[in-house]
């Protein structure tokens, strides 16, 4: 253990002579031990807050020697001494470090004052702060609420009757009365303007329990400062003679109204901190405009305010830029939020949630907006209210509705105005203060925030949805053979647009490629790499690849993109003349077949990776529908549910079509109506297909043999056809077509095999041979006499094209038909 040095400098160890010892600010918020001595230094009382800073009971404690409990033996002397010095004194005050039960050492701060015991023994009355408790708290008070003045502190002596018997000159200040005034007095007789019947109460309890009252709390007002309302905090212990007879109470009394304010004020910032706090939580949880200012309304009303309003800009109700707001522009505001805390006719002085009011360039609210500050009418009459609302009609609504404050915040945002919020009080006393506009600010400032991103959000969203409908197939052709439904639901309004699309290409001969894909993330960027992603599945569709083929180039384009880019596909190639669907996907949900019983499944084919992965084949599966038979591709924002698995989503789905008796329409409806729940967060592509019989006099076939009457042959074929059709207008040049599609395959794949015509919105002439290499257009000179076969093909046809098959090729050309005689 260190020595203990007794001479210490001033500013640690500071003796004060005299009854009036000067405590500091921060002994009012620690506890105050005490304790007494006799005047050899015998502890006769040990008060809890003693026992607690130094270890020792009070059993162990009262009856020891102060020296030879508390200090070392080699210090004895020097203590000795300074106690004959405190102990011929009025009192003394200082810092000691005193040993604790556990040995180490506790600096404490005392104040000691000498008092005259049973048959005039001269006692010591202590009273001590651990330093380190002190110096904390003053710290913190610094921090926190400023410095506070010290404020000195009254000691007393009572008799068994709670009269004074001794008191010092700084509790005489405290009362504001001289200390004789005092003597032989009760409390309640000389401070009549205190809570003295409960002061004497908990003297009455130390006297008969003999357990001393630390912190008893006392309020009032006294002779010494009669028109204001103090606070005080004193400790109360019972004073006893050597033989336990009870002499009275004793008290050390400290003036806290300071610290009353200060915790006041605390509580207050406390109050404005968890305001702050809430509404950060509470505001700005979507991105929907109109509810992030019901969000704010409902943060303030009736926590801060009785009425509360949220008014914005047309601009930025519009999801526009704000405006400069001109010295000479008249303000046009619609009111978006309204609360209060009960029904009044304050309503009745403004707008209600929708209406649109206009403010002259004069108007102080104006002025307010334009200038970006805060408006604070503490006290409204008549006049004032006149001079802030939008008519002069709302004024008595809002006069008998007993507005008394009234403050206005603008909603800044990125140093634009977007409108303002007002705040009213009217039940509530208290008018708006300095305090209440930081306040407010800090809350508006929030709400401005949020506002101004739902703006933006709206903005962009509706960006993306221009785009994004831009990209999606704008007319659905009729298809021969197949039936074709599709629904495309954008995410719901609190989730950002998405990338899902789906596309409907006809092909030769009756074909259809059904496509569906999702790209991966939301907003503009997503939508716009689902138009680039469109465009080239749809190009690469009508070039007659497969679906492996279609995905392969598709995920090329994926990975050019970059930045990232990824995304699922689906592709499938309807023919419904061999009935059959043959279909690839790139990381999508698998199909749904729905057979004409009713019996739905899923079809099983290789997943295949995300597009946008790069260097990965694609497989195709082709299986056979049967007519009446339903197909759905699909994104997996319908089966998608938060914490379900997707399976579960899709048996749904299967078991929505698997029910009989609706058309393909209704169908939609149905599946939309069992597994789109309110607010999807996801896009929603979905496109079904229900298999149709095709017309007998739709399509013809002729099987060709290997001979060289092959071309004449196909020619007469295609000529009675024709007729049959009612389509000799195009016969001639559907005979020149035939004639050198058939010459071609005899000439470059051995022989043709079969010929087919198919009627629709065009006559497709389709020749399909052994061959696995596809006709090209090639360069021939005037006097070549070969070449120019597939020259006439292109120019005849209005398109034409080829494809290759499990066992050679078909190519094929299309003749448009006059108007009224296709299909």
């Amino acid at each position: 253990m260190r020595g203990f040095e007794w001479d210490t400098p001033d500013d640690a160890r500071r003796e004060r002579p005299g009854g009036d010892p000067a405590r500091l600010d921060g002994h009012r918020l620690v506890p105050l031990a005490t304790a007494l001595l006799q005047g050899d230094g015998l502890i006769l009382h040990w008060s809890e807050d003693a026992e607690a800073l130094l270890g020792y009971s009070t059993e162990e404690a009262v009856g020891s020697y102060a020296a030879r409990l508390l200090v070392g033996e080699d210090e004895w002397p020097k203590v000795a001494e300074l106690f004959g010095r405190i102990m011929e004194s009025r009192g003394w005050s200082g810092v000691f470090p005193l040993r604790h039960r556990d040995g180490h050492v506790v600096e404490l701060e005392f104040r000691t004052y000498p008092i005259v015991g049973p048959g005039g023994a001269l006692l010591l009355l202590a009273t001590a702060s651990d330093v380190s408790s002190l110096r904390q708290v003053e710290s913190d008070l610094a921090i926190l609420n400023g410095f506070f003045s010290q404020s000195p502190i009254g000691m007393a002596v009572y008799d068994p009757d709670l009269r004074f018997v001794r008191l010092n000159e700084a509790l005489a200040r405290i009362n504001g009365m001289p200390v004789d005034d005092h003597l032989g007095r009760r409390i309640s007789s000389i401070l009549p303007g205190i809570n003295s019947a409960e002061i004497e109460q908990v003297m009455r309890r130390v006297l008969t329990t003999g357990r001393p009252v630390v912190d008893a709390r006392s309020h009032g007002r006294t002779p010494g400062d009669p028109r204001r309302d103090r606070a005080w905090s004193a400790s109360y212990f019972r004073l006893e003679d050597s033989t336990g007879r009870v002499l009275g109470v004793s008290s050390s009394i400290i003036d806290v109204t300071e610290r009353f304010q200060a915790e006041a004020r605390a509580a207050r910032a406390q109050e404005r901190l968890a305001m702050i706090a809430e509404a950060t939580a509470r505001i700005g949880t979507t991105l929907d405009l109109q509810r992030t200012a019901e969000e704010l309304v409902e943060a303030v009303v009736p926590r801060f305010a009785d009425f509360a309003t949220v008014d914005l800009l047309e601009p930025v109700l519009l999801g526009e830029e704000p405006v400069h707001l001109a010295p000479d522009r008249t303000v046009r505001l619609n009111a978006v939020a309204v609360g209060e805390a009960y029904e009044s006719g304050m309503a009745h002085a403004v707008d209600t949630v929708g209406e649109t009011s206009e403010y002259d360039a004069q108007r102080v609210y104006t002025q307010c907006l334009r200038s970006g500050r805060p408006l604070l009418r503490s006290h409204v009459d008549e006049a004032v209210l006149a001079s802030l609302v939008a008519s002069p009609d709302r004024v008595g609504p809002g006069m008998e509705a007993g507005i008394h404050s009234y403050l206005m915040v603008p909603l800044l945002a990125r140093g634009m105005v977007l409108g303002g919020s007002e705040f009213i009080r009217m039940r509530n006393p208290e008018p708006f203060t300095p305090a209440d506009v930081a306040l407010a600010e800090e809350l508006v400032a929030r709400a401005a925030i949020a506002i101004d991103n739902a703006r933006l959000y709206r903005r962009e969203r509706e960006t993306a949805l221009t785009l994004q409908r831009s990209l999606l197939p704008q007319e659905i052709h009729r298809t021969l053979g197949l039936e074709i439904a599709y629904r495309y639901l954008p995410s719901s309004v609190v989730s950002e647009v998405g990338g899902d699309w789906f596309d409907v290409v006809p092909l030769s001969c009756g074909r259809v490629a059904l496509v569906v894909g999702d790209v991966m993330g939301h907003g503009i960027r997503a939508a716009a790499t689902m138009g680039q992603l469109r465009t080239v599945a749809r190009t690469l569709a009508t070039l007659d690849m497969p679906p492996e083929q279609v995905l392969t180039r598709l995920d090329e384009t994926a990975t050019g993109i970059g930045d990232g880019q990824f995304a699922t596909c689906i592709c499938a190639v309807f023919d419904p003349v061999d009935r059959t669907v043959k279909v690839a996907s790139a990381g999508h949900l698998p199909p749904v077949w729905v057979a004409p019983d009713g019996s739905a499944r899923r079809i099983d084919l290789p997943p295949g990776v995300p597009l946008g992965v790069g260097g990965v084949a694609f497989e195709s599966t082709e299986f056979t529908v049967a007519e009446g038979g339903v197909v759905a591709l699909y994104t997996d924002g319908l089966v998608e549910r938060r914490g379900e698995d997707l399976d579960v989503g899709i048996d749904r789905l299967a078991r929505t079509l698997a029910q009989q008796g609706r058309t393909l329409e209704e169908s939609c409806d149905a599946v939309l109506a069992a597994l789109v729940t309110d607010g999807t967060e996801d896009d929603i592509a979905m496109i079904m297909g229900r298999v149709l019989p095709v017309p007998a006099d739709r399509i013809a076939t002729l099987q060709l043999n290997g001979n060289g009457r092959l071309p004449g042959h196909a020619r007469r074929f295609t000529r009675d056809t024709l007729r049959r059709w009612g389509l000799s207008v195009v016969s001639d040049y559907a005979e020149l077509l035939v004639s050198e599609l058939v010459t071609n395959a005899l000439l470059h794949a051995d022989a043709p095999r079969r010929l087919r015509l198919f009627r629709d919105r065009v006559l497709t002439v389709e020749v399909a041979d052994a061959g696995g290499q596809a006709p090209r257009l090639r360069e021939f000179g005037e006097q070549d006499e070969g070449g120019r076969g597939m020259y006439l093909v292109g120019e005849l046809a209005h398109r034409w094209g080829s494809r290759l098959t499990k066992d050679g090729k078909v190519v094929w050309a299309e003749l448009e038909l006059p108007l009224g005689s296709g299909g």
